[in-house]
């Protein structure tokens, strides 16, 4: 099905080189819409842009993406969505730069539904993850959509207890939507796709630059009503998420570690720089004068009671830890703490790490 004429300018002018989504919005105060404006004189148009962006937006030859946006929205879950249109996120339109469109994959109607970020560490420990899908369920379940950035670690841990919850999720990614990144999320990405969304606001065959995921965060901090980080080394990506949400005034809050611990460092920081220290998906809610859902949040802990009679378990803590200074901290033999380890592990409430540690995570 061809492209209806007023998305077809909308795609024209916003894949117009150079033109910015500042000077986007400018063009459409002052002529009314991208139609409008690709139907302007170049003199008209150089009351608001300069000469070579003028001539750039009458160049016929910009456009040459109908084609494969036209194939990729004649799937009934693929859409764009303009600052025009009322599905557009109306939280974006109080942010300093909302993208003029956004390329969607999924459910339109969460884009304007009450949602959280929740974002970390790439390279996070099963317990940060196992942390991260557990709120996120249970913020899903209070009413908040779980927003994050499909990256690996927090971020995929996150939009899978947001799955698992009443909310769903919504991924923002800094590809183009016929694209996913990392590949290691491709059947993630297809199922948020199924029951949630994926937004990008970058044009369909945009590879994953650099450059693209710090706007990308801007938008997670833009969509949603606070910020959760799970972990986050100092050199962390989400602490530009946290600091993007401070800065619009939304709450930022953080889920304090270990002090030995690198991934524990950048919540650390934000707490000391003001962000909520938390331990419970309630204590998010409360901030966020949000009403419990019937029967609560939903744990946010698990009950390892079954596990806690194990001898082992006593002298295990959440550092990493090696079998030796386990066998001693137990008074057993290393080969009995290895099988118990391998059980517990089983279990599903211990975690082997790289170079022969163990850690707790329930």
């Amino acid at each position: 099905m061809p492209l209806a004429p007023d998305i077809a300018a909308w795609l024209r002018l916003s894949l117009t080189t150079g033109l910015g989504g500042e000077a986007f919005r400018k063009l459409l105060i002052a002529f009314g819409g991208p139609e409008q404006v690709l139907g302007a004189s170049r003199t008209a148009l150089t009351t608001v842009v300069t000469g070579k962006l003028a001539d750039a937006i009458l160049d016929g030859d910009v456009y040459s993406e109908p084609a494969v946006v036209e194939a990729w929205l004649n799937d009934s879950n693929n859409h764009v969505v303009t600052l025009a249109d009322s599905e557009y996120p109306q939280a974006l339109l109080l942010t300093p730069d909302p993208p003029p469109l956004i390329y969607v994959k999924g459910r339109v109607d969460l884009l304007n539904k009450a949602a959280i970020a929740v974002v970390g560490s790439r390279n996070a420990t099963a317990q940060g993850k196992l942390t991260a899908e557990s709120f996120s369920t249970a913020l899903s379940n209070a009413g908040l959509c779980v927003v994050s950035g499909l990256a690996l670690g927090i971020d995929a841990a996150a939009h899978r207890g947001g799955l698992a919850g009443l909310s769903s999720t919504i991924a923002i990614v800094g590809t183009g939507l016929d694209k996913v990144y990392p590949a290691r999320n491709r059947d993630l990405a297809h199922a948020i796709a199924e029951k949630g969304a994926i937004v990008s606001e970058f044009a369909l065959g945009t590879p994953p630059l650099a450059a693209n995921f710090p706007r990308r965060n801007r938008l997670i901090s833009g969509m949603t009503r606070g910020c959760l980080v799970v972990e986050a080394a100092l050199s962390s990506g989400s602490l530009i998420t946290a600091r993007l949400s401070n800065e619009l005034g939304k709450d930022v809050f953080a889920i304090p570690g270990s002090i030995h611990s690198t991934l524990s460092k950048g919540c650390h920081v934000l707490i000391k720089q003001g962000a909520k220290l938390v331990d419970d998906a309630a204590d998010i809610l409360s901030e966020l004068r949000l009403p419990l859902p019937a029967g609560g949040a939903g744990s946010t802990t698990t009950d390892d009671s079954a596990q806690s009679n194990h001898p082992l378990f006593a002298h295990m803590a959440f550092d990493p830890c090696d079998i030796d200074t386990l066998a001693g901290r137990a008074g057993l033999p290393v080969h009995e703490v290895s099988a118990a380890l391998i059980e517990l592990e089983m279990a599903g409430v211990v975690a082997g790490l790289p170079g022969g540690l163990w850690q707790r995570i329930l």
